[in-house]
């Protein structure tokens, strides 16, 4: 359950592998601030995905977290999500935070370079997220998505989300950037992790080591 003051530095967001269940989404969000959490289709069929998400949207927002459907903007809307994250062009993007924004954030992602990312930023999205769904499988984060973060968070004041690494550890590097927002996944969701016990180890992380915002 998240405090009702968030903490002034880097915070989690959680990203839903595939398979993972409802429950042990849920006791994530029992160990401690966790800003957002990103549901993917990961593959899931449209009635499949809508149903997952009406099992966690509610308990995400119960405990304070912004709950963000990515991909399908008409379940977004089914479900009553805070937010939609979509990786498209920079038209579509517009048309897409022209449509959603007023009800509900628009994230997006997909930049590989600092001209992708200038481009994505120039519709004025709610936050750009460096990284690929499904692609923590190394222990420290993509030194691409790393740099990108700095300089984004450098010079740009629209928040960005970095994919972290499948070590906890790697919340350091990432909050090093400046980043706002560190995602994690299977360094939460893997098999052999206690999602709980995780995201509380994170947070400590971020509490010891992540440099403060300036208020």
């Amino acid at each position: 359950m998240n405090d009702a003051t968030p903490p002034n530095r880097c915070r989690i967001v959680l990203i839903a592998p595939p398979n993972v269940s409802a429950e042990r989404i849920a006791a994530a969000f029992d160990g401690g601030d966790v800003a957002s959490l990103i549901l993917p289709e990961n593959g899931m069929d449209e009635a499949s995905f809508q149903a997952f998400a009406e099992q966690i949207v509610p308990v995400a927002q119960a405990a304070g977290i912004a709950a963000i459907i990515a991909g399908d903007t008409r379940i977004a809307g089914r479900v009553q999500a805070d937010g939609i994250h979509v990786e498209v062009g920079k038209d579509e993007l517009a048309e897409t935070i022209e449509h959603f924004q007023a009800r509900m954030m628009v994230g997006t992602g997909g930049a590989k370079t600092r001209d992708d990312a200038l481009e994505l930023g120039e519709v004025r999205p709610d936050y750009i997220f460096f990284g690929r769904f499904g692609y923590d499988n190394k222990p420290e984060p993509h030194p691409r998505n790393l740099s990108l973060g700095q300089w984004w968070a450098d010079v740009i004041q629209i928040p960005c989300i970095v994919m972290a690494g499948s070590d906890l550890a790697s919340v350091e590097a990432v909050a090093a950037t400046g980043a706002e927002f560190v995602a994690l996944s299977s360094a939460v969701f893997a098999e052999d992790v206690d999602p709980k016990m995780a995201v509380a180890a994170a947070n400590a992380l971020l509490d010891e080591t992540a440099p403060r915002f300036e208020d």
